[in-house]
């Protein structure tokens, strides 16, 4: 069996449920729109300005046409800076920032059908969370699964739009799989450098893709074979049975989860369950002790910041972000606005949130995404939630209203009120690429 042949012959003939889709658009959008005003998306756009080339994708940093690379790179770092890009759970990828860039940037040079784009994002979500699924959970010890498997989905979603037939997807996959990249410690401490990531994924994805319609090849033993992706970045040569599974079901893209925090997902079922306690107890903040996250493995590894200061590093500190939700009501952008991120208020709960591995919940990642929430109140009662999952994963999605609603939240503010209602409306209704 041929992982990477198989996975070819599905994008070519994968049909897309439209609606899903224009709901990935609509949180892409939202992304890249508040991203596109802010570092690194900016640095980056004038350090690349005078490689503009030619060409008709737009890049929404600069508002400037360009070629497909050029604009799938920042429009991709974009859709990923204020951590709210859609996530696929079970492969701890996150799809949209990397694919729907390269895709759209790939339709609008070449003039494509709407319907050609709907098809072109969910061939690529299905590529890159499947092979995601195979080599997940080992290969996120050290890898970051946007950079590495979605360098694959933004070829098959190139490719697609390209007009290959399964042949040329699967070199087009072959050549992305040997460019990939993306190391966890580039967001364990602070820095600017993962967001290019998606970037990084989507222009390399892009150039395997034009490589592959212009007849260049690739080695299609690359995914499983001995010395190929899953061996050099899983613990053995992927779990391709598990991978594969369901092809002839429905398409990944329907059962993303959309983001209700601004923050790292790892700390969502915290959130939640605080959210949950408070409603059911009605104490107020001076009331805590102490507070206890269990989580699974990500969750100590990666959000565990007691000491964290700035804007990345607060976005993956379970201590600040909880911090923020109990003295302002919610994770959303205002909680990194820099008045807050220097909030005495917001500082003094920090030191009162702890954060371990529940080996339960660690065996049940990344299927299942739960927190135990312990808050110890200053009367002596202690309070326990267990949080199953998140608010915006497929078990408890966002509605279409709260999409939209995030989506004026994230948007209205860079682009005006009435041009962001026209887009959103154009995203739900309209019959054009945006």
């Amino acid at each position: 069996m041929n992982p990477l042949l198989i996975l070819a012959e599905h994008a070519a003939r994968v049909e897309a449920p439209a609606h899903h889709v224009r709901r990935a658009m609509v949180d892409w959008f939202a992304c890249v729109s508040a991203g596109a005003v802010h570092p690194p998306a900016t640095l980056m756009a004038r350090a690349l300005a005078e490689e503009r080339g030619a060409g008709r994708a737009m890049s929404y940093v600069d508002g400037q046409l360009s070629g497909i690379r050029h604009a799938a790179l920042l429009n991709a770092v974009a859709a990923h800076i204020v951590e709210f890009d859609d996530i696929h759970r079970d492969s701890g990828h996150h799809p949209g920032s990397v694919t729907i860039a390269a895709a759209l940037a790939a339709a609008q040079h070449h003039n494509a059908s709407l319907e050609t784009l709907h098809r072109a994002i969910t061939a690529g979500y299905e590529v890159a969370c499947r092979i995601g699924m195979a080599v997940t959970p080992s290969h996120y010890r050290f890898w970051h699964t946007t950079g590495t498997v979605g360098t694959m989905g933004a070829a098959a979603a190139v490719a697609v739009v390209l007009g290959c037939d399964a042949t040329r997807i699967a070199h087009a996959v072959a050549l992305a799989t040997t460019m990939t990249g993306g190391l966890q410690q580039a967001f364990r401490g602070d820095g600017m450098s993962k967001p290019l990531h998606p970037g990084h994924a989507a222009e390399a994805g892009a150039l395997a893709a034009m490589s592959a319609a212009a007849g260049m090849t690739g080695a299609l033993d690359v995914l499983h074979g001995p010395v190929g992706f899953a061996a050099a970045t899983s613990k053995d040569t992927g779990n391709w049975e598990q991978a594969l599974a369901g092809l002839d079901g429905p398409a990944l893209i329907s059962a993303m989860t959309f983001k209700n925090h601004g923050c790292c997902g790892h700390i969502f079922p915290a959130l939640d369950a605080m959210i949950a306690l408070r409603a059911a107890h009605r104490f107020a903040v001076e009331d805590i002790a102490a507070i206890h996250i269990g989580g699974y493995t990500a969750t100590k590894d990666v959000c565990d910041r007691p000491e964290a200061q700035t804007e990345q590093e607060c976005r993956f500190s379970a201590q600040y972000c909880m911090g923020a939700l109990l003295e302002i009501g919610a994770v959303r952008q205002a909680a990194f606005s820099p008045e807050n991120l220097a909030s005495p208020a917001i500082r003094a709960i920090m030191p009162r949130v702890s954060v371990s591995l529940d080996p339960g919940l660690a065996q049940a990642y990344p299927r299942q995404r739960a927190a135990n929430l312990t808050v110890t109140l200053r009367d002596n009662r202690t309070l326990t939630q267990y949080q199953p999952t998140r608010k915006g994963d497929p078990d408890m999605p966002l509605s279409d209203g709260e999409l939209s609603e995030k989506f004026t939240e994230l948007a209205a503010p860079v682009l005006g009120n009435l041009p962001a209602a026209a887009l959103l409306e154009r995203l739900w209704q309209g019959h054009s690429l945006p």
